[in-house]
């Protein structure tokens, strides 16, 4: 079958040739009137543009643009983009411009600060991206400073104090931040001191004039209210917060009067309750704080005349400055915290500087306390014995236990260094009962090994809390029990205030133990109450003086009268009342005979030996009498 071949069918060359002419006119028709709507929405858009080209001239520039920044859009034309909105300040930002005009970026987006040509500024969001089909690229900028005020009046009222209107703890902290990331920053960068940023270069001069610098160091004045609630609670809350809001306006004025200052001046904050923290950056040094702190001081004493009521109130502050490299905002608030705990303990209303030693001091106090309770479980004390010595015939008639603290990381520490904090949070007792465990098993011991011997007693230092806080007779009785020591080679010493302010408890428990045979005397005599009166009721029966007695009696040559007449008189008195008596501290032969004339019955000290260990003391158990 013939006819035309299967398929579609295509029109004949002459016809698509003549076609040709007529798409093309139609289509550069429609284009040319695009163009002109687009060009018209361009003139007419609220929207402030421009186009730029390939090196960042302005091409053309449409009405919103010219309006905006107070010229006409003609004016424009042929002017640097970057210039008219500022894309050159920083280099990030003019480096993300020209990749934009490089094809290298589809588009960036910032903010900028501009001016209007009557002098107002404003806020501007640019956006630059290219035009499709084109090597130029559009420049809009959406005006938003209303947007930008508005965020601005909520930050300042998320970042400020209600009551004071100062900034309160989350912007304090922001700029604390920032000044110490700034200090690390320069000192990386080994940059020499400099004025202030780009952002506030009209005071670069003035700054400069006045010889202030990056210093790389940052001060902070901690402070809070001397019994300020007190005053919320019999006054009310309104006048308490009328008084905050004056204390604010005296610690701004204090800020502000010191001197010139980068960045406006010092950051004065209320981080909560009756509390202030006064922020130096670039600190010139310790004394430029310790005279703000001074004059914080003298002004807070003026009186405040609070609507006819007159309120007086003082500060305790917490002063710290140092360098900003290598420094926390958290390691900052912790000294200065410590440092106005200080200054609180000191006596309140003054300022007290940071001490690195104190605060060491400090630091090792917390680590003992935190590891005191299980040292006692890992058996990290020992026992070392000090003798007391007949002065007479210069014969060891008993010892005296002290405690000593193997510590892992501090070594050995003496009974001053721990005592103190086991007595604070109680771990005393556990501790306490194990050195009475341990110096009796070791006295009965040496009874044991030195049978043909007198033995000698062993003494135990006993805190007053072991009383409260445990059934000392109790304990007492069933050591003695365990052990086999005879009550009377048992002596208890405790601290004159302690036995002479006892009464209930303490009392009984004293006279329960004397009554088990129990030797009680009591240790640094005449320096506590010295109520002589309270020792006929008293269970006791010795006294140890107080080694500062005895260091009167050093010098020989200019010996002072009276205290061999104080000690004497004591001696007397003790003797009279039934009780021996101990010497402390003896160092000296001429020491050791003045007492011995006096009286006194023992003695103990450098003299005849320091605290050893146990087997040292049985060395001395039937030897040569020591010297006396």
């Amino acid at each position: 079958m013939s006819g035309t071949p299967e398929g579609p069918v295509h029109p004949e060359p002459a016809e698509t040739h003549a076609a040709e002419p007529a798409l093309t006119e139609r289509h550069l028709v429609r284009r040319a009137a695009e163009l002109r709507d687009y060009r018209a929405a361009f003139r007419v858009a609220q929207l402030a543009m421009a186009v730029v080209d390939e090196d960042g001239i302005v091409v053309v520039a449409n009405d919103s643009l010219g309006s905006l920044l107070g010229t006409e859009p003609s004016a424009l034309r042929e002017q640097a983009a970057a210039d008219l909105v500022d894309l050159a300040s920083d280099g990030r930002t003019w480096h993300a411009y020209r990749e934009v005009l490089g094809g290298r970026r589809s588009r960036f987006r910032c903010t900028r600060r501009l001016k209007h040509s009557d002098g107002r500024s404003l806020w501007a969001e640019v956006t630059v991206a290219p035009v499709p089909d084109s090597r130029r690229v559009l420049l809009s900028i959406a005006d938003i400073s209303d947007r930008r005020e508005l965020h601005a009046r909520l930050r300042h009222l998320q970042m400020h104090d209600p009551v004071t209107r100062l900034p309160n703890r989350a912007l304090f902290f922001e700029r604390l931040s920032g000044a110490l990331e700034g200090a690390e920053q320069d000192t990386a960068a080994g940059a020499a001191p400099v004025g202030p940023s780009h952002e506030s270069h009209e005071s670069h001069e003035s700054y400069e004039s006045y010889g202030y610098g990056r210093t790389g160091r940052i001060g902070l004045c901690y402070l809070d209210l001397d019994g300020f609630k007190a005053v919320n609670d019999t006054l009310g809350h309104r006048v308490g917060d009328r008084l905050l809001a004056a204390v604010a306006t005296r610690l701004t004025e204090c800020a502000d009067s010191d001197g010139y200052t980068r960045n406006g001046g010092h950051l004065v904050a209320r981080l909560g309750g009756d509390e202030f923290a006064i922020l130096v950056e670039d600190s010139t040094g310790t004394e430029q704080l310790a005279d703000l702190a001074r004059s914080v001081l003298d002004a807070l004493q003026r009186p405040f005349d609070l609507g006819g009521q007159r309120l007086s109130v003082s500060a305790s502050i917490g002063v710290v400055e140092r360098a900003g490299r290598g420094t926390t905002a958290t390691a900052l608030m912790q000294a200065a915290d410590t440092t106005l705990y200080w200054a609180k303990a000191d006596g309140k209303a003054r300022w007290t500087l940071f001490d690195p030693e104190r605060n060491a001091h400090r630091m090792t106090r917390q680590s003992l306390s935190s590891t005191l309770r299980p040292a006692v479980e890992r058996g990290e004390f020992a026992l070392e014995y000090q003798p007391l010595v007949d002065l007479t015939d210069g014969a060891v008639r008993g010892v005296e236990a002290l405690v000593r603290w193997n510590h892992p990381q501090f070594g050995s520490l003496a009974p001053n260094r721990f005592i103190g904090i086991a007595e604070e949070d109680g771990s005393i007792v556990e501790l306490g009962r194990w050195v009475l465990n341990t110096a009796c098993r070791q006295a009965r011991q040496w009874q044991k090994d030195h049978p043909r011997e007198r033995p000698i007693f062993v003494s135990v230092n006993v805190a007053v809390r072991q009383v409260w806080d445990s059934d000392l007779v109790a304990d007492v009785a069933g050591i003695l029990a365990e052990t086999g020591l005879a009550p009377h080679l048992l002596q208890l010493e405790l601290t004159e205030s302690a036995v002479m302010g006892s009464n209930g408890r303490p009392l009984q428990a004293l006279q329960a133990l004397s009554d088990m045979g129990v030797r009680i005397a009591i240790d640094d005599f005449g320096t506590g109450y010295s109520n002589l009166a309270y020792l006929s009721r008293l269970p006791v029966s010795v006294l140890k003086l107080d080694g500062s007695f005895v260091r009167g009696f050093q010098d020989e040559e200019h010996a002072n009268p009276a205290d061999e007449l104080i000690v004497e008189a004591l001696v007397h008195l003790a003797h009279r009342l039934g009780l021996t008596v101990t010497a402390e501290c003896v160092e000296t032969a001429g020491q050791a005979s003045r007492l011995r004339r006096i009286g006194c019955d023992t003695g103990q000290g450098w003299l005849y030996s320091r605290a050893v260990a146990p087997d040292r003391i049985a060395e001395l158990i039937g030897t040569e009498p020591l010297p006396v």
